[in-house]
Parts: structure tokens; C-alpha cells; sequence
């Protein structure tokens, strides 16, 4: 179906919540999407940080494509497969512990079921984490804090308040903006949800007197690692240590929302890794099925403990399909080594981003990048909309940002290819 065509079926039937661009996209293949005229555009999106691993990526294709052959859903009812192994691999990767996600990876190849057991047993003095699946980040983000506030609730603390951060990004449900403290995004939809209280992000003091006046009413402290929906702002080492040390010496937890940071994108296997913190909670999504739609709350097994039978649910969360798909999309990253991959390519595209003219700051870790314009660039949705022109997708969060997620298959080729584009639009 062509362009125009959809066009006046969306423009008349579907909600206009978002603006569109120009183009439709029917195919794609690595770091390449195609449009509905056959133009190939280089993708530094990737759905939002989504398709980690790119377009048809063959490990996804063949595991989705051999699920839906057998069963897509069955409900949460019931024990299915690749949900343990899921879950497992995410405990190895809270961890850190590659050699782990690796071993449990080749039991799955050789379909080994004791082998996998063994491989997936915490060792000596390892965290064991305890995943809760749902549908999308909004929804894992609701989830943790769902579960900060019963934790508190059980071990007799009492308190129920979410210290949060201005610039932050959490959801679009009414809790998580509620959660997010931006007006723009809370105004139109007052009266919204209480128990939040916002913080500036980085401001220590700030974060030490929001303490003091609330004291052990905080069951948690929320943040980004680096927020992204504000133009990739990552939370200094001071600030991510204060909040961890203050949540616990008052009872409180800190929970990351690793959506957009998480799944090999900065480098790690989460952002909060390259701080050297451990939080008590992290919500992913994004990258965590590589497409298909799924999110998750992941806790440390103490904390996850919280919950009962009857206490949280998902129709959908956790289904066949998107466990499957999962299932590949982690094993892949891990035979893959894509957190050094991030780490590499992200350096490279950082040191060249820095060049291309206008461009005065470069912000983020990984393959989670964002830089800023100077004011003689009018407006970095223009830009935005030049580099669609010449075939490439990227995106601004601000008049003077721009933001790049490419998919995690990003070669230092690709780079150099949409520097040069950069170069010649803004040059």
C-alpha cells in the first residue's frame, strides 16, 4: 500500500497523537530500512531503540517464525517455555557476568536441561534477580514502583513516596507521568496520581533536603541512568551514589528505569553498571525482544519477594511469543560480545559526531548518543527532516538536540557514512 494511501486511511481513522514523517517504511534488513517506493534509508532510530540487533535480524526472524508455528499465548496460568531461561539469562546479566550468560546460552544451543539448570545456579555470593514480564517500559516502570511501594508497605516501613527527576521520561500512563516530572507532559492531564516528589537531576543538595523534610515517608528514589527523552543527560557518579546511600540509610530502594539505557546499549549490559552502583530495581523494555513488544521488572529476589500470587498481573506480559523472541535477542547479544561492540563503536561515533559543524557538545555512553547544535541552527527537526531527504533516520528531542539509537549491529562504516551526511546538511 503506498504512502499517499495510508496517509488518508491514518489521517481518518487513526488517533492523531503522534506526527508522522514523510516516508513508509515496508522493509528492512540490518542497519537499513526501505520505503514503500524501494528508497533505503540508514536507520540511527532503531524503533526508539528497539531493534538492537537491525531489521530481520535472522536470529529474531527464525525464532518468532518457529513460535508462531507452535503456540503465541496461552496466559500466565501456566508454565511455558523459554520464560525461565528469559529470566535467568537477565539474573546473569544484572551480574554483570557475561562468562554466565554465556554458559547458559550454550546449554540452550545443545538443549541440555540439566546442563542449563547448572549454568543458570547463582554462584558463591551472586544476586539473584527475579523478573516480573509485561508489555512495555511504561508498564515495567508502573510495576516497579508497584513493587517499592509494597516492600515498604510489608517490611513496615510505611512510606510511599517516589522521589523522581525533572527532565526524566517514564511513561505515558497516568502514574508514570506522574513519575515524570516535565509540565508539559502533566498539564493536560491533572488531577494525576500522588506520592512524587521531584528532584533536580545532579543536585545532590537538593536530593540530601528532599530527604530530611520526607525522611523514611521515601520508599524510593527513580532515575534514568541518562535520560534520554531530555536530550541524553547522563546522572553524574555523585548523584547515582547519593541517591543509592540516602534511599537505603532511610529504608528506601532505588529503582533504575534501564528501558531506553539497558540491553547492551551503553556499553554494559546495563548503564548502571558503568556507574558501579547496583540498584534494587531496573524496568526494561526497548531493546529486551528486539521488536516484539515486552518489558520487564527486574528485583532483587529479597525485594521481588514482595509480591504474592494476586498481587500483580499481565494478560499478555511474558507470552509465548515474546519470550521466544527474547529468548534470541539475548542469546545473540551475548555470543555476539555487544557490550564491548557499544563501547567501541559508541567511542568512535562520539569523537566523530564532535567534528561535524554546529555540533558544541556530545552527551552518552554506548550507542546511546546526543549531541547539541549551536543557535545559528534554527531548528534541529529541520535537521531532522533534511537528513530523512537524504536517506537517513535520526531524531531531535529539542530545538537544539539530536538524538542517535542506532541498532547495536552499527558498523564504524555506518558512522562514517551519516557523518558525512551530517557534515553536508549542517555544513
Amino acid at each position: 500500500m503506498s504512502l499517499t494511501v495510508q496517509k488518508a486511511l491514518e489521517s481518518n481513522y487513526v488517533m492523531h497523537t503522534f506526527g508522522r514523517s514523510e516516508v513508509e517504511f515496508t522493509g528492512g534488513h540490518g542497519m537499513t530500512l526501505v520505503g514503500d517506493d524501494g528508497r533505503e534509508y540508514l536507520d540511527f532510530l532503531a524503533g526508539i531503540g528497539v531493534c538492537c540487533l537491525g531489521h530481520g535480524a535472522p536470529a529474531v526472524v527464525d525464532a518468532v517464525d518457529a513460535q508462531v508455528h507452535e503456540l503465541t499465548h496461552v496466559s500466565n496460568y501456566f508454565y511455558i517455555e523459554h520464560r525461565g531461561q528469559v529470566a535467568a539469562l537477565l539474573s546473569k546479566l544484572a551480574n554483570d557476568d557475561l562468562a554466565g550468560a554465556a554458559a547458559i546460552v550454550e546449554t540452550i544451543d545443545a538443549k541440555d536441561d540439566e546442563a542449563l539448570l547448572a549454568a543458570a545456579a547463582p554462584v558463591e555470593g551472586e544476586q539473584v534477580w527475579q523478573a516480573f514480564f509485561s508489555n512495555s517500559g511504561a508498564e515495567a516502570n508502573e510495576g516497579s514502583m508497584k513493587l517499592a511501594r509494597l516492600y515498604a508497605k510489608r517490611m513496615g516501613n510505611g512510606g510511599n513516596t517516589i522521589v523522581a527527576l525533572r527532565g526524566g521520561f517514564h511513561g505515558r500512563t497516568l502514574e508514570t507521568i506522574a513519575a515524570t516530572m516535565q509540565d508539559w507532559l502533566q498539564d493536560s492531564f491533572k488531577p494525576l496520581p500522588g506520592g512524587f516528589v521531584a528532584c533536580d537531576p545532579n543536585d545532590v543538595e537538593q536530593l540530601k533536603s528532599i530527604f530530611d523534610t520526607y525522611g523514611s515517608e521515601i520508599c524510593a528514589v527513580m532515575i534514568e541512568p541518562i535520560q534520554g527523552e531530555s536530550g541524553v543527560h547522563p546522572l553524574t557518579q555523585e548523584f547515582i551514589e547519593a541517591a543509592r546511600d540516602l534511599a537505603h540509610a532511610h529504608g528506601g530502594l532505588l529503582i533504575a528505569d534501564e528501558v531506553q539505557t539497558g540491553i547492551f546499549r551503553s556499553g554494559k549490559p546495563f548503564a548502571m553498571q558503568t556507574y558501579g552502583v547496583e540498584a534494587d530495581i531496573m524496568s526494561l523494555a526497548k531493546g529486551v525482544a528486539g521488536g516484539v513488544p515486552m518489558g520487564a521488572v527486574l528485583a532483587k529476589q529479597e525485594i521481588a519477594s514482595a509480591f504474592r500470587p494476586g498481587d500483580h498481573g499481565s494478560t499478555f506480559g511474558g507470552s509465548n511469543l515474546a519470550v521466544a523472541a527474547s529468548a534470541s535477542v539475548l542469546s545473540e547479544l551475548v555470543r555476539g560480545d555487544y557490550a564491548a561492540h557499544a563501547d567501541e563503536i559508541g567511542a568512535y561515533f562520539a569523537e566523530q559526531l564532535a567534528q561535524v559543524p554546529h555540533v558544541t557538545q556530545v552527551r552518552g555512553r554506548g550507542l546511546m548518543l546526543g549531541c547539541d547544535l549551536d543557535d545559528t541552527v534554527a531548528d534541529a527537526h529541520d535537521v531532522v527532516a533534511a537528513a530523512l531527504a537524504a536517506g537517513f533516520v535520526i531524531n531531535a528531542t529539542g530545538a537544539h538536540t539530536l538524538r542517535f539509537l542506532p541498532p547495536l549491529v552499527c558498523q564504524k562504516a555506518d558512522v562514517d557514512v551519516l557523518i558525512a551526511g551530517l557534515t553536508k546538511i549542517l555544513g
